[in-house]
């Protein structure tokens, strides 16, 4: 250490370089250790959301019923829309007939009923993305402490 502590000037000196070092080489390879951490973190906040789903009391039988219709229109929309492919291979020209009934149908009808199953399936999406864990990174950066470079020139660290 003789020399080189001459040369930057002591053993503070060298310190502070091996330090500055390592966060230079932060910024172009991350810290594995970090980055562990990070995803253990990740692990927690979805054990956590895990848990909250299950540490609602016990529902009622009205609830159940409810919460048994509100999972009803996917499955019907998807099942009945192949339905409909089975139905015209089985009987082509009774389906035709119900399509030419459905032809009749004015089309402020059809743009209401577009309306409503997009404000059902929005209004769910809209609730979930609400009420969605913290497992879930922030949109707009990074997180704090991800970055020791943006750390640092921002006076974090």
């Amino acid at each position: 250490m003789g020399l080189i502590g001459k040369v930057l000037g002591g053993p503070g000196a060298v310190t502070a370089l091996g330090t500055a070092a390592k966060g230079i080489s932060e910024v172009f390879v991350p810290s594995a250790t970090r980055r562990m951490e990070l995803s253990a973190e990740a692990q927690m906040a979805a054990l956590r959301q895990l848990g909250e789903e299950y540490g609602h009391p016990a529902l009622g039988w009205f609830d159940q019923m409810i919460n048994g219709l509100n999972r009803l229109p996917r499955p019907l929309l998807a099942f009945g829309t192949l339905g409909l492919f089975v139905y015209a291979m089985v009987d082509p020209v009774s389906f035709a007939q119900r399509m030419v009934g459905l032809n009749a149908v004015p089309e402020p009808l059809w743009w209401l009923l577009g309306a409503v199953v997009a404000f059902y399936f929005g209004a769910r999406e809209t609730y979930y993305f609400r009420h969605r864990g913290g497992a879930s990174a922030p949109q707009n950066g990074p997180v704090s402490g991800q970055n020791p470079a943006l750390d640092d020139w921002r006076g974090n660290g």
